[in-house]
Protein backbone atom coordinates (compact mmCIF):
# COMPACT_ATOMS: atom_id res chain seq x y z
CA UNK A 1 0.00 0.00 0.00
CA UNK A 2 0.86 3.69 -0.30
CA UNK A 3 2.92 5.33 2.38
CA UNK A 4 5.08 8.35 3.04
CA UNK A 5 7.04 8.52 6.10
CA UNK A 6 8.06 12.03 7.63
CA UNK A 7 11.02 12.64 10.05
CA UNK A 8 13.26 14.88 11.18
CA UNK A 9 10.83 17.78 12.87
CA UNK A 10 11.37 19.00 15.99
CA UNK A 11 12.04 22.18 18.06
CA UNK A 12 14.79 24.65 16.78
CA UNK A 13 15.43 28.32 17.59
CA UNK A 14 15.12 31.44 15.32
CA UNK A 15 17.71 31.29 12.60
CA UNK A 16 18.76 27.47 12.92
CA UNK A 17 17.96 24.81 10.46
CA UNK A 18 16.19 21.94 9.99
CA UNK A 19 15.80 18.90 7.76
CA UNK A 20 12.56 17.12 6.73
CA UNK A 21 12.71 13.58 4.83
CA UNK A 22 10.02 11.94 3.57
CA UNK A 23 10.22 8.07 2.61
CA UNK A 24 7.86 6.78 0.19
CA UNK A 25 6.42 3.65 -0.77
CA UNK A 26 4.28 1.66 -2.89
CA UNK A 27 4.00 3.54 -6.15
CA UNK A 28 6.30 4.91 -9.02
CA UNK A 29 7.81 7.89 -6.84
CA UNK A 30 10.11 9.17 -10.03
CA UNK A 31 7.31 9.81 -11.87
CA UNK A 32 5.47 11.52 -9.37
CA UNK A 33 5.54 15.51 -8.30
CA UNK A 34 6.42 15.32 -4.80
CA UNK A 35 5.37 18.35 -2.33
CA UNK A 36 5.67 19.68 1.15
CA UNK A 37 2.61 21.70 2.85
CA UNK A 38 2.43 23.42 5.90
CA UNK A 39 -0.28 23.57 8.66
CA UNK A 40 -0.51 26.13 11.41
CA UNK A 41 -2.42 26.15 14.37
CA UNK A 42 -6.02 27.37 13.04
CA UNK A 43 -4.54 28.36 9.63
CA UNK A 44 -5.44 25.85 6.26
CA UNK A 45 -2.95 23.93 5.29
CA UNK A 46 -0.57 25.71 2.70
CA UNK A 47 2.07 24.63 -0.29
CA UNK A 48 5.62 25.16 1.00
CA UNK A 49 7.75 23.68 -2.01
CA UNK A 50 6.47 21.13 -4.94
CA UNK A 51 9.40 19.53 -6.76
CA UNK A 52 8.17 18.01 -10.20
CA UNK A 53 9.22 14.14 -11.42
CA UNK A 54 11.27 16.92 -14.11
CA UNK A 55 12.96 18.35 -10.92
CA UNK A 56 11.62 21.73 -11.18
CA UNK A 57 10.71 23.37 -8.10
CA UNK A 58 8.77 26.09 -7.14
CA UNK A 59 8.22 27.61 -3.69
CA UNK A 60 6.11 29.75 -2.06
CA UNK A 61 7.15 33.49 -1.62
CA UNK A 62 7.52 32.88 2.81
CA UNK A 63 10.29 30.07 2.13
CA UNK A 64 12.02 31.10 -1.19
CA UNK A 65 16.22 31.38 -0.53
CA UNK A 66 15.30 29.72 3.15
CA UNK A 67 13.80 26.28 2.07
CA UNK A 68 15.08 23.98 -0.38
CA UNK A 69 13.15 20.90 -1.73
CA UNK A 70 14.96 18.00 -3.36
CA UNK A 71 14.50 14.53 -4.39
CA UNK A 72 16.80 11.37 -4.56
CA UNK A 73 14.95 8.98 -6.55
CA UNK A 74 16.85 5.65 -5.88
CA UNK A 75 15.97 6.11 -2.03
CA UNK A 76 12.09 7.37 -2.92
CA UNK A 77 13.11 10.18 -0.49
CA UNK A 78 11.61 14.06 -0.81
CA UNK A 79 13.69 16.38 1.33
CA UNK A 80 12.94 19.72 2.63
CA UNK A 81 16.21 21.64 4.25
CA UNK A 82 15.11 24.40 6.07
CA UNK A 83 17.32 27.17 6.96
CA UNK A 84 16.93 30.59 8.58
CA UNK A 85 13.48 29.40 10.84
CA UNK A 86 11.21 31.93 12.06
CA UNK A 87 8.75 31.70 14.74
CA UNK A 88 6.04 32.07 12.04
CA UNK A 89 7.57 28.58 10.10
CA UNK A 90 5.95 26.69 13.42
CA UNK A 91 3.37 23.91 11.77
CA UNK A 92 3.11 20.58 11.12
CA UNK A 93 4.43 19.85 7.78
CA UNK A 94 3.05 17.23 5.49
CA UNK A 95 4.67 15.16 2.58
CA UNK A 96 2.59 15.11 -0.67
CA UNK A 97 2.48 12.74 -3.50
CA UNK A 98 0.80 13.54 -6.89
CA UNK A 99 0.32 12.60 -10.20
CA UNK A 100 -3.17 12.85 -12.10
CA UNK A 101 -5.98 12.27 -10.16
CA UNK A 102 -3.80 10.15 -7.33
CA UNK A 103 -3.06 12.22 -4.32
CA UNK A 104 -1.19 11.03 -1.24
CA UNK A 105 -0.38 12.23 2.42
CA UNK A 106 2.02 11.80 4.98
CA UNK A 107 1.02 11.90 8.54
CA UNK A 108 3.24 15.17 8.97
CA UNK A 109 5.87 16.32 10.97
CA UNK A 110 5.85 19.03 13.93
CA UNK A 111 8.12 21.42 13.28
CA UNK A 112 8.01 24.47 16.10
CA UNK A 113 10.54 27.47 15.82
CA UNK A 114 11.23 28.93 19.42
CA UNK A 115 13.30 30.37 21.65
Amino acid sequence: QVQLVESGGGLVQPGGSLRLSCAASGFPFSSYAMSWYQQAPGKNRELVAIILSSGITNYADSVKGRFTISRDNAKNTVYLQMNSLKPEDTAVYYCNAGLLSDNYWGQGTQVTVSS
